[in-house]
């Protein structure tokens, strides 16, 4: 596969190998692969997470365990008075 990269992405490339950091750019390109699954990895795994967090709340809003805005406002309004009176 023959890829034709951008002049911003050659000059990064030889700015790592510049660096020291690596000695020639499939090194570069194989960490920044690594690093794109690594990222993608997580973004599914925070979908997920989140995805669980919906479905908790979703079912204690449906057995009525919910408090409306105003009463979670005050407590935590309370709190912070507390803590600046402490």
């Amino acid at each position: 596969m023959n890829i034709e990269l951008k002049p911003e992405h050659e000059q990064f490339i030889q700015a790592q190998i510049a660096s020291g950091k690596f000695t020639n750019a499939d090194e570069v390109i194989d960490v920044a692969f690594h690093l794109l699954d690594k990222l993608n990895s997580e973004y599914v795994q925070w979908v997920e997470e989140t995805r669980q967090k919906v479905d908790v709340a979703i079912a204690e809003i449906e057995r009525g365990e919910v408090l409306d805005g105003e009463t979670v406002v005050m407590q935590i309004l309370e709190k912070f008075q507390k803590a600046r009176e402490a």
